[in-house]
């Protein structure tokens, strides 16, 4: 009996054994995985070494990958998250100070801000969307043309009671007399933006209007 509990203890003491010198190993893989993240990382900040850039893109883009179908849920902006990410790192790397953090760390943290600022371009698209799906109903017919004229010179007098994008838009449209396509491609911003914004100002306008010639 005494020999059965004796071994049975030294069996304990051999499975502690292995766990511990696992984890050991495990540590010691994971450092030297960092540091060889880090030297690549190094290598094309200094050098440009493409090769270098090659090893760091095939550790680093499944990874990257998984976590944008996850976000993005979108296999084509998953990609793109991966691209611009990758690229990121090759134009920024001289950027990389290994003291304020691991290589991991930076790539990843870059990683999340493409996320986000494609997560808001997606919504803004979506807000254009439906800018341009509802944009009819300010379309006036020609027979109300006249009065329309009236109702404008009306809502001008409050325009600038508008928030600066909206009255950019509203002056460009109705007092510059720019089309939609001119003034978006005057600001340099898309057309269904011009759309939504104008949308949007003849809203608060004609809000303004109710409250001053009711």
């Amino acid at each position: 009996m005494q020999n059965i509990q004796s071994q049975s203890r030294q069996n304990g003491y051999d499975k502690a054994y292995v766990r511990q010198n696992k984890q050991t190993m495990d540590d010691s893989k994971s450092d030297l995985l960092l540091a060889q993240l880090t030297e690549q990382l190094v290598r094309v900040a200094n050098a440009r070494d493409k090769q270098a850039y090659a090893q760091l893109f095939s550790y680093f883009a499944p990874k990257i990958l998984n976590f944008g179908n996850q976000k993005l849920a979108s296999q084509g902006l998953a990609m793109d998250l991966v691209q611009e990410t990758m690229t990121t790192v090759w134009t920024k790397a001289h950027l990389f100070n290994a003291d304020k953090g691991a290589v991991t760390t930076w790539v990843f943290t870059i990683m999340r801000n493409r996320c986000f600022d494609m997560l808001r371009k997606v919504q803004h698209n979506k807000e254009d969307t439906f800018g341009d799906d509802i944009w009819p109903v300010f379309e006036t017919p020609e027979t109300e043309e006249q009065e329309d004229h009236i109702l404008t010179a009306k809502l001008l007098k409050h325009v600038d009671a508008l928030p600066p994008l909206q009255r950019q838009v509203v002056k460009g449209i109705y007092l510059q007399e720019l089309s939609q396509q001119e003034l978006s491609t005057k600001l340099s911003v898309p057309l269904g933006t011009i759309k939504s914004r104008l949308r949007l100002g003849l809203v608060k306008l004609r809000s303004i209007l109710e409250k001053h010639y009711d």
